[in-house]
This record gives C-alpha cells, structure tokens and sequence, in this order.
C-alpha cells in the first residue's frame, strides 16, 4: 500500500524513537511514510527547526502539526482510527490540542529521564 500520511520525526529524542517505533509496529498496511527529521539528507517541508519543535503530518497533501499531526497519524492505524477521528473531530480538537501543548512543556524533563 502506498503510505496515506507521511510523519516527520525526532531520532534524537527518547520518547520520539519509542513511540515511533510503536507505531511502526501498529502500521502493518505500511499507511504511513515515517521521516526522520535529524537526518539531513531527508527533505523537510518546512524549516528543520520548526519541523523538530512540533510533530509534524502530512495528510494528502495538507501539512498538520500537533494533535493534528498525530490525529492524522492515529487514523492512518485501523487500530487507532477511532481516537484519530476523535481528536479530528472539531468539538474535540482544542482539548486534544491543549494536551498536547501540555506535554511539550514537560517534553524536556521526560527526555532527561529517558537518557
């Protein structure tokens, strides 16, 4: 199958690699184009640093970042679909927006832990 989403992700962050290597494992339909954003021989849409600062989607041709990102990512998994559709669905996009912002603030703390 042709990947549906393509993902950009954070080799040289501890909890990037293991949820990475999750869904790598979870996407057994080979839906999803897996990036990773550190190598530098890898194209990036956008400026590197921006890329690395958020996860970043594309979702046919749409660039998604955040809950949006892995929104698109969850549903491209038939396992994860119905979460990625709920936190697709617009009523309940900013709860899972500001979750997500929430982690990036103790992102840094969680990395050290893991290193």
């Amino acid at each position: 199958m042709n990947p549906q989403v393509t993902i950009w992700f954070d080799s040289n962050c501890p909890l990037c690699q293991r949820e990475i290597a999750l869904m790598k494992r979870l996407d057994r339909r080979g839906a999803i184009r897996f990036v990773d954003a550190c190598d530098l021989s890898q194209g990036c849409p956008i400026d590197r640093a921006e890329i690395l600062s958020r996860f970043h989607a594309d979702e046919k041709g749409t660039l998604l970042s955040g809950a949006q990102a892995f929104a698109a990512m969850w549903r491209a998994i038939p396992l994860l679909r119905p979460l990625g559709l709920l936190a697709g669905w617009a009523p309940a996009t900013p709860a899972f927006e500001a979750a997500y912002r929430g982690f990036l603030r103790v992102r840094p703390r969680l990395q050290r832990l893991l290193r």
